[in-house]
């Protein structure tokens, strides 16, 4: 695989460039940059199969680059050292991104993933996602969330979530239409992800889309029933969250 850097860090890229030859010696890396015009222009002269792209650079930051671009024909890797807001949009369209300082581990990971795209010759709608999460304007119940399964990943609009099961270190999604879907992924993480978008987690293994749940049972600790005819058992410890958050 050819590979460019976007860093405005020196030591980083150095770093960087020291761990893929250790660590990836199927990636060569064409180039390098240290602001957002320099990358798009080396970008667009390289077309690598993969980016590693720093968010925080001087100037325009990583997602301003990538509205520059004229197509996203490349693979991903998000390089940051900042947990910040942009990293929701990221985990939103499933594409991978590491953290400073770089675990080596974490860096043979995204790059086998990267390779698994190319080899099955994938497009990249995750970038493409990413682009659309940014532009604020648009509505939430139109943003979509990437949905990585054994074969692909499918991008589904969050208000076609009924509810989420786990399934050990698995997520069962089940949609409108009466479809389910196993996601590779604990649910805990699409807990984090989707706790801004009227979901509700009334079990430790359950994540429930307020807005299709028909009724609250109230005997013992209580159940759900949701408009799939699903019924959700409520913990004890979440009773009084669930009570709280349906009466309001």
């Amino acid at each position: 695989m050819q590979a460019v850097i976007i860093d405005d860090e020196v030591h980083n890229v150095d770093n960087l460039i020291a761990l893929l030859a250790r660590y990836c010696p199927q990636v060569t890396v064409a180039g390098r940059a240290g602001n957002a015009d320099d990358g798009a222009e080396l970008i667009i002269l390289t077309k690598p199969d993969i980016v590693f792209l720093d968010i925080q650079m001087p100037g325009k930051n990583g997602f301003e680059m990538l509205k520059m671009l004229p197509s996203h024909h490349f693979e991903l890797v998000f390089v940051t050292g900042y947990d910040q807001y942009g990293i929701q949009a990221i985990r939103f369209s499933a594409l991978d991104y590491i953290m400073k300082p770089i675990d080596p581990q974490e860096l043979q990971t995204a790059v086998q993933r990267a390779q698994q795209k190319i080899d099955q010759k994938i497009q990249n709608a995750q970038v493409k996602n990413l682009m659309d999460l940014l532009v604020t304007s648009r509505q939430r119940s139109e943003h979509r969330i990437g949905l990585s399964s054994a074969k692909e990943t499918r991008f589904v609009k969050v208000s076609q979530i009924i509810r989420c099961q786990a399934e050990n270190n698995y997520t069962i999604f089940f949609l409108d239409g009466g479809e389910q879907m196993l996601v590779s992924r604990p649910m805990f993480e699409y807990d984090e992800m989707l706790s801004g978008y009227g979901f509700l987690r009334p079990h430790n293994s359950h994540l429930v889309n307020q807005t299709y749940i028909k009724s609250l049972v109230k005997e013992d600790s209580g159940y759900l029933i949701m408009e799939d005819g699903a019924r959700v058992p409520v913990s004890r410890l979440k009773k009084d969250v669930v009570r709280k958050a349906l009466s309001g």
